[in-house]
């Protein structure tokens, strides 16, 4: 299958990261969302991160200008319908996934492929609930998407051998590297890396360590780039805490039971960066730890 258009359904933070990689691989893309406010800074964000390549000697000029014109945008769902391939990046909520597809599929061609940014809700179930379960996959980015070299593919349980070998070839045009994955709960990145911060985030809990020394010490013990709630932050502790309730609810193991100091955070509207506090502050010149 030949993809040369792509939708974007939301431009936050992974959908103008999405939209970035993919017009700079020569795609031409078309980005929704519910604001034209929303749009308008993704677009200015891209422009201002591409211009940071420019400067560092990694993209072109003439690069940066052709891959800012393959990029338009839309507040109509529908518009994106013509498109090879479509991805959703909108909020990790299911019932949200689920409408967006189902407002979609009357305006689809047949051989569009439908696809899910989600870094933990079940593929087999969003693809049961649209039109071409053979024709859905997850295609799931790292944060931040111009950075993070990979790609999760998750096939699920109706996904065809054709469909996957096209996201695969996409995958190798955008220049980074694709980890297949079975449909299970958060897939392998997440089913990882998320027990590991909850466990961090009980260690603070159980006051075992402070915020400065859990971080201090993954980042010297085992020589991360980023202690766990630091990373937690950066993630969003919102994003977090839904991904640690699929992990709970999807293998009902006690394991996975998300630190009730987690809840707490995301309770009072601490959701890390984006909100300016989580397990640090970010009000200030330096973020300060909050316990």
């Amino acid at each position: 299958m030949d993809i040369r258009t792509v939708g974007i359904v939301g431009a936050g933070q992974m959908g103008n990261g999405i939209a970035h990689v993919f017009a700079l691989a020569g795609y031409d893309v078309l980005m929704t969302d519910i604001s034209q406010d929303g749009l308008t800074k993704a677009v200015q964000l891209i422009d201002h991160n591409i211009e940071r390549q420019v400067s560092r000697g990694r993209v072109t000029a003439e690069a940066k200008a052709a891959a800012m014109a393959r990029i338009r945008t839309t507040l109509k769902l529908a518009d994106l319908g013509p498109s090879d391939l479509i991805i959703e990046a909108a909020t990790e909520r299911e019932t949200v996934k689920q409408a967006i597809f189902e407002d979609l599929l009357p305006h689809l061609k047949p051989e569009t492929i439908l696809t899910s940014n989600t870094s933990s809700i079940s593929i087999t179930r969003l693809a049961s609930r649209t039109d071409r379960p053979e024709k859905f996959m997850g295609f799931h980015f790292m944060n931040p998407v111009p950075v993070m070299q990979l790609v999760e593919l998750i096939r699920g349980i109706a996904t065809d051998e054709p469909t996957y070998r096209a996201l695969l070839g996409v995958v190798e045009k955008l220049g980074k590297t694709a980890a297949s994955s079975e449909d299970f709960p958060a897939f392998i990145v997440n089913r990882i890396l998320m027990p590991m911060i909850n466990e961090a985030v009980y260690t603070l809990y159980e006051g075992v360590g402070s915020v400065k020394s859990i971080d201090e010490a993954l980042k010297l013990g085992a020589n991360h780039p980023m202690g766990p709630l630091e990373l937690a932050d950066f993630i969003g502790l919102d994003t977090c805490l839904a991904i640690m309730n699929v992990l709970h609810e999807g293998l009902a193991d006690s394991k996975y039971r998300p630190c009730p100091l987690l809840t707490k955070y995301v309770e009072a509207g601490w959701l890390g960066r984006k909100t300016q506090r989580g397990f640090y502050d970010y009000r200030g010149e330096a973020p300060v730890p909050t316990r």
